[in-house]
């Protein structure tokens, strides 16, 4: 386990422990529908609060590696269906909020730098064996070496939209 790759569910379980949750666990079903398809890449957009880094921590929590969340999901709908223990804690899961890189940085090219190379350095741990300079070569190497696909789920992936909205080549 990580600060990126393979986190645990804690974050999903501060939101399950709080007074108000509202189970939205169909929508792992959704996205295990496109899992190895075209269609695997997802772009949630809605509006603020309405609840994308909840489930961007429920997605993270029921993917990755890095823990044991049956349980933590046993009371929901989700735990029902055929599709459940499918896809379980079974990936290579890199969680982060692209705002937190963001803020370090002072232009999007800084920015990318400066994640990859905590990215990198993050997978380091876990795969030192299979370390190189950039980050898809990393994702390579891990994947042709241990079978296991990656799952990407960036929370605010749009902030360098907003942050950066006047300057066009930043974009």
């Amino acid at each position: 386990m990580g600060i990126y790759l393979n986190r645990n569910s804690v974050d999903f379980q501060m939101a399950v422990n709080s007074e108000i949750y509202v189970d939205k666990s169909m929508l792992i079903q959704q996205t295990n529908k496109i899992i190895n398809t075209e269609q695997r890449f997802i772009c949630i957009s809605r509006p603020r609060r309405f609840g994308k880094s909840i489930t961007a921590n429920m997605l993270t929590a029921y993917y990755s590696k890095g823990c044991d969340s049956r349980e933590l999901f046993a009371p929901f709908k989700i735990s029902k269906t055929e599709c459940f223990e499918k896809h379980l804690n079974r990936y290579n899961v890199i969680s982060f909020d692209m705002q937190k890189f963001l803020v370090k940085t002072k232009s999007v090219d800084e920015m990318l730098e400066f994640m990859e190379t905590k990215l990198i350095r993050d997978l380091s741990k876990k795969y030192p064996e299979f370390i190189e300079n950039d980050l898809i070569s990393v994702f390579e190497n891990i994947f042709m070496e241990t079978g296991i696909p990656f799952v990407l789920i960036i929370d605010e992936w749009d902030c360098v939209l907003r942050y950066y909205s006047s300057e066009s080549e930043q974009k």
